[in-house]
């Protein structure tokens, strides 16, 4: 079976694109995630790899729709060979099931992964920039009635409610929740 992925980053990004790529070439299944490439953990991602069999083929429009790193995409692909599964990028032209496909594969792998680190490079570039001309200050702290929180906080700690339960009532998630228990001595 010919099985095609797709993935757009955001939500606003259009796949049309990649869809018409994916019926020019006659794909039977396709998975599509709106999602970071940052890592693999994206649900359609799990589904396809989940679904593909001995035989089948992923076809991608380009090798970095499904992973940005190195190491995801080497593990991707093991994965892939291991269940008998040939993997396709049309925009490289590799195909894994020859030599020079499996080493272009590693070589393409490897300039995504510069492409992503050089994103990420300029976007901190761009924040010390903004943030050395007052223009950029982060995130505007979460603000929490107080007498409130310890109120819940104490009816958490005495078993009342559970940890969720609080997260709840107060508004916070996890991580904010604790980082100000730590900080009120609760």
């Amino acid at each position: 079976m010919r099985v095609g992925y797709v993935r757009c980053s955001t939500a606003e990004q259009n796949e049309a694109r990649q869809l018409k790529m994916m019926d020019d070439q006659d794909v039977e299944k396709v998975f599509l995630d709106k999602a970071s490439g940052k890592n693999t953990d994206r649900p359609e991602f799990k589904a396809m790899m989940a679904f593909v069999r001995s035989g089948d083929t992923v076809i991608v429009e380009s090798i970095s729709r499904i992973a940005r790193n190195t190491r995801d995409l080497l593990t991707v692909i093991s994965s892939l060979t291991e269940k008998g599964v040939e993997f396709v990028s049309l925009k490289e032209n590799i195909d894994t099931t020859t030599p020079h496909g499996r080493f272009m594969l590693t070589v393409f792998g490897a300039l995504a992964e510069l492409e992503r680190e050089s994103i990420l490079e300029r976007q901190r570039e761009g924040i010390e920039i903004a943030k050395a001309e007052g223009k950029y200050k982060g995130r505007k702290p979460v603000t929490i009635n107080k007498t409130k929180f310890r109120a819940v906080c104490t009816r958490w700690r005495a078993g009342e409610i559970t940890a969720t339960a609080a997260m709840q009532e107060v508004g916070l998630k996890p991580n904010t929740f604790y980082r100000r228990v730590k900080d009120l001595g609760l």
